[in-house]
């Protein structure tokens, strides 16, 4: 007796998908196979559905950290889109419950009008909150995992279970994520009480601040490089000359050194040198070792 779900996921596959639709860096082949997923039991089928075929399963956000290569991605891409949103509000603070699929910026507003406050810095991220947990994405001191209390997720048994924030082990922009096939489903944030004009005057100032300083016209797929101890990447790279030195379509930024943007119709392969030609030529100049922030997934 096979078990009865209420979602029939094949109707909603997509053969051979361009990612470059998918990824902020509006780059990558095609996925073989994608599906979108708005709730756990979608979820829980599309894994059931890959493991059945046999599919190899790539879990995406927003993309909006993510390099997909120009041959595209092998198997099944489930592309996590749960929206979800419940404020629970004690006396001294806020308890929010959000899905994993809900945009970080539409949060930051949301969160805004709510009268809530100590999301500030992080509202002006791109991308999901799903993927701003996978990271521990952070902007202006703050990081995620600072008001994270836990997280909701699935394996790919389709088991699922909570986190703790420590369990998740939040490092600088990675986590438990990282190295264990554990999907996000939601996750639970604490927040303190704010007025909304005080709350609005802070985003406004993050936000053109980072207009101000990065490349926000163009595709990209945010910062390239991990700052490391001591070290301001972006600093070292326009020191060897960098800004504005480009591989085919990718460029470095002449706004901010530590941003490879798509500047004409870059390929991925335009890109993965032009980090390693940075890469070298730091490491050259300054015998430091830079690190690329960017997921990069797919075959070359």
């Amino acid at each position: 007796q096979m078990l009865k779900t209420n979602t029939n996921i094949e109707e909603k596959i997509i053969f051979d998908e361009p990612m470059k639709k998918h990824t902020s860096f509006k780059i990558g082949g095609t996925a073989d196979q994608f599906v979108k997923v708005t709730n756990e039991e979608e979820l829980k089928e599309a894994i059931k559905y890959a493991k059945d075929k046999n599919l190899k399963i790539t879990i995406i956000g927003n993309g909006s950290n993510l390099l997909v290569l120009d041959k595209g991605i092998r198997g099944l891409v489930i592309k996590i889109d749960i929206q979800k949103l419940e404020i629970e509000r004690k006396e001294k603070y806020a308890e929010i419950t959000v899905g994993s699929g809900y945009k970080t910026m539409a949060l930051g507003i949301k969160l805004m009008n709510e009268e809530l406050s100590g999301f500030e810095e992080l509202s002006g991220i791109p991308g999901t909150i799903g993927g701003a947990i996978f990271m521990n994405a952070g902007a202006y001191g703050k990081e995620i995992k600072d008001i994270n209390i836990s997280t909701k997720c699935m394996d790919y048994d389709g088991e699922i279970f909570e986190l703790s924030n420590k369990e998740q082990e939040f490092e600088y922009r990675s986590s438990v994520f990282n190295k264990k096939d554990y999907i996000i489903l939601e996750t639970k944030l604490r927040l303190e009480y704010g007025k909304k004009e005080e709350v609005k005057k802070k985003m406004d100032e993050y936000l053109s601040s980072r207009k101000e300083k990065q490349p926000i016209e163009y595709p990209s797929a945010g910062s390239t490089f991990k700052r490391q101890e001591g070290v301001i990447t972006a600093k070292l790279i326009d020191e060897c000359g960098l800004k504005g030195f480009q591989i085919g379509g990718a460029k470095v930024s002449e706004k901010h050194a530590g941003f490879v943007i798509n500047s004409d119709n870059a390929t991925a392969k335009d890109v993965i040198d032009l980090i390693k030609y940075i890469k070298e030529k730091v490491n050259e100049k300054y015998g430091i070792k830079i690190k690329e922030e960017i997921r990069i997934v797919g075959e070359e």
